[in-house]
């Protein structure tokens, strides 16, 4: 009898709660890397309008104005730089979770196949 308990944990275990905990490590994983990813993100956009309402708050005459104003340009575009490196970091971790989610599902099916 115990024989058969033990096996039948263990079939469990191979189809049923190894792979769900393989599963959220991974998307435990993914999460955390997309936070992280979000934070730094957050932090650079936070960062990047401060020292934007530092420098409004230093003009004192029109030749202060034109220099902020000018500044402006090469601003936006930094932001704009920031703005697509943080998307191609989201499309990289979201392609790397689905590649690793895909493997982890061709393993299980073959360990599946492998316990019958």
């Amino acid at each position: 009898m115990s024989k058969t308990n033990s096996s039948t944990t263990q079939q469990f275990d191979t189809l049923f709660a190894g792979p769900a905990r393989a599963y959220a490590a991974l998307s435990l994983e993914f999460t955390e890397k997309l936070a992280a990813a979000q934070f730094e993100a957050a932090r650079a956009y936070t960062d990047l309008s401060l020292a934007q309402a530092r420098a409004w708050l230093d003009v004192k005459d029109v030749e202060g104005f034109k220099q902020i104003v000018e500044s402006q340009q090469k601003v936006a575009q930094d932001l704009g730089n920031r703005v697509k490196g943080d998307a191609e970091k989201v499309v990289t971790l979201s392609q790397e979770f689905l590649q690793k989610g895909q493997k982890l599902t061709e393993e299980n099916v073959k360990a599946a196949s492998a316990a019958r």
